[in-house]
């Protein structure tokens, strides 16, 4: 459908993984590390492409032409977090809205703008609730939440933020200053998005906030909205199988 004109394909942390899985470090190793917890959560792709090299290497490179976000005068995309401040910011330094070579690379260094703004556009805001840990749908256990980035922060306790309902949360608030760009909530025009694995009847967020990534790979629903340049959805619109 890319190839055809038909469709834009928006590049996810899996395609970014994947990037970084491939390319090798200039003094050894892989900027994604090939530990154990890589090496299986990369296994079945590689599998798939067994005695296929040359192809594999085309989709690591069609996965370079992937735009990080898209958005028009009606609407926005992005796989995980559309952050006003942070989509500014690439729009500086990227390629036509993509990585390069040297952008990937750079953008492997820890505590770097270009790091903090990719991390956030692809795999959204996180914080960590102190003294709190949980176990992910992969069996992994973590201590950053994922965050509902489109609330207003003021008045928000970790357990109302989280995108996932996970039990044990503390419903207290959120200590001052440990949220930043949070400005989604006051924003107007409709934005589409990923990532999360949601479960249940897809629905809506907002009126203006559209998730959908419903687990179709883990028997859940293929999600989508035909949009007609409303400024505001209707959950009514959404298709779903």
């Amino acid at each position: 459908m890319v190839d055809n004109k038909n469709a834009i394909a928006l590049m996810g942390n899996h395609e970014y993984n994947a990037l970084c899985f491939h390319y090798q470090e200039t003094d050894g190793g892989h900027l994604r590390k090939h530990s154990i917890k890589n090496i299986i959560q990369h296994y079945e792709t590689r599998k798939q492409f067994q005695n296929q090299q040359a192809e594999y290497e085309t989709y690591i490179e069609w996965f370079k032409t992937l735009p990080l976000f898209y958005g028009t005068d009606q609407f926005r995309a992005v796989h995980a977090c559309w952050d006003n401040k942070n989509i500014t910011y690439l729009r500086t330094v990227l390629s036509s809205d993509r990585l390069t070579d040297d952008l990937i690379y750079q953008s492997v260094s820890k505590s770097t703008k270009l790091h903090d703004a990719v991390k956030e556009v692809l795999k959204g805001k996180e914080i960590i609730p102190d003294g709190v840990a949980f176990t992910d749908k992969d069996g992994t256990s973590r201590s950053d939440l994922r965050i509902k980035w489109w609330v207003d922060p003021v008045n928000a306790t970790y357990k109302s933020i989280s995108v996932e309902p996970i039990d044990g949360l503390p419903k207290i608030h959120l200590m001052p200053g440990s949220l930043k760009n949070m400005d989604y909530y006051c924003d107007e025009k409709p934005v589409f998005f990923g990532h999360y694995w949601l479960k249940g009847r897809p629905g809506l967020y907002k009126d203006t906030v559209c998730c959908l990534d419903y687990s179709v790979a883990r028997a859940g629903f293929l999600v989508a909205y035909p949009f007609d340049g409303e400024e505001k959805l209707r959950e009514d619109k959404l298709v779903f199988v």
